[in-house]
């Protein structure tokens, strides 16, 4: 697996409980929420974390502004935005010699309101004792990629969900 560089989380705390939501902004095209995008619809976007503790760490988030999973959104809506989540993991798998996918919705009230999903590749050979929240948790480090590596990445993400998306039967 490849080196994690430290993270200031006290930091990121601060600034994810003091800033207006990222996701609304990426999605209005606010310069200062830039991530690299995987998959966009009238529902839905798909992109790269910032902040990644493994390769290929991407959110999944309805475009409008959500917050509470059980009453925001129609058994429907979650039934899209979950469609996708598996059609991620699937392409996550073809891209990454990948042993599990993690899927997990964080956030609070505090910060990080608007719903999402993280989808995680874990990469095949990590030691049990690195894997599962050990493998997501910032605290341990966060992988320092280049604009160019997170291009590339997006780029064979992207190309990998639209052709999973296809094959749906």
């Amino acid at each position: 697996m490849t080196d994690r560089q430290p993270f200031d989380l006290r930091a990121y705390m601060h600034d994810i409980a003091t800033r207006p939501c990222f996701i609304c902004g990426l999605i209005d095209n606010d310069p200062a929420c830039f991530h690299h995008r995987i998959f966009e619809d009238d529902e839905t976007i798909i992109f790269l974390s910032k902040y990644p503790t493994l390769p290929g760490y991407c959110l999944v988030c309805p475009r409008e502004h959500r917050e509470d999973l059980a009453q925001d959104m129609s058994t429907d809506e979650y039934l899209r935005l979950q469609e996708k989540v598996h059609v991620l993991s699937r392409a996550l798998k073809s891209v990454f010699d990948a042993e599990r996918i993690y899927v997990l919705s964080l956030g609070s009230q505090q910060a990080n309101s608007h719903l999402h999903f993280h989808v995680v590749p874990l990469p095949s050979g990590v030691p049990l004792e690195e894997q599962q929240y050990h493998a997501l948790m910032a605290e341990h480090g966060v992988l320092q990629m280049s604009h160019g590596e997170m291009v590339e990445m997006a780029r064979q993400i992207a190309e990998a969900y639209h052709a999973e998306g296809a094959n749906r039967c």
